[in-house]
């Protein structure tokens, strides 16, 4: 690994929570159906259907306002409800309710391991997380993993956020938060495409496979990959 890299960005979901997505995404979308719906939710409304389009929206935000401003505006307009009044339901729904995900992602000592070894090292350590959920909801996945917000840098969510993977924008929007140059970073993910765009800017790019995501049937031996004691291996921690 270069030796200039004082920097580590991690994934979050099937990184350092070990998680099927399509398993995750729709139990917990079930859910928050229920709890909407126990709220006086109009049950005409597609509710899944509308978070995907926002979550859409989030993805092709072109960096002019945040991503949860994005999601909040597409939903405005296919439901004819207003937002930011509906947001607080969805806040309530993240902060209780959302614990019962916990249930549907696995959790690996490795990871909580591996990011302690670090900041022992002198790595500063990001959580380089898709932002396309509230901080809320941010907060509890991270410490499903056994892990802390502080234990890191810089954590991107929605709220902070004007760019989503696998726009390699969004790396350059974190290194420009951090002030901090694509030389003296890695990028750790288990997607082979949404976290291997961070090679775009000139980011190195880690591939965990361990609960590894490959929509695009790349060759991922043209990355470095493994397990996490591979990316200690590689750092050069262990």
């Amino acid at each position: 690994m270069n030796n200039n890299i004082k920097y580590i960005l991690f994934d979050l979901d099937g990184t350092l929570l070990p998680m099927d997505m399509d398993v995750f995404t729709n139990s917990y979308f079930k859910d928050l159906i229920k709890f909407a719906y126990s709220k006086g939710y109009d049950q005409t409304i597609d509710l899944v259907s509308v978070i995907w389009a926002g979550t859409g929206a989030m993805v092709k935000n072109d960096g002019s306002r945040s991503n949860g401003d994005a999601f909040w505006d597409k939903y405005s307009r296919l439901t004819g409800r207003e937002g930011k009044k509906d947001e607080p339901m969805f806040d309530e729904f993240y902060a209780t309710v959302f614990d019962n995900a916990k249930n549907y992602v696995g959790f690996t000592e490795e990871a909580a391991k591996t990011v302690n070894m670090l900041k022992e090292k002198g790595y500063k350590v990001v959580l380089a997380t898709n932002p396309i959920f509230p901080e809320v909801a941010t907060d509890k996945r991270i410490k499903w993993a056994g892990l802390n917000k502080d234990d890191f840098l810089l954590i991107t969510t929605y709220e902070n956020s004007t760019f989503a993977k696998p726009n390699p924008k969004y790396y350059s929007e974190v290194l420009n938060k951090l002030n901090i140059k694509p030389e003296e970073c890695l990028m750790v993910g288990n997607d082979a495409t949404e976290d291997s765009s961070a090679l775009e800017i000139g980011i190195d790019f880690f591939l965990i496979t361990d609960c590894l995501v490959n929509g695009e049937n790349k060759d991922i031996s043209v990355y470095n990959n493994g397990t996490f004691k591979d990316l200690r291996k590689y750092i050069g921690i262990e």
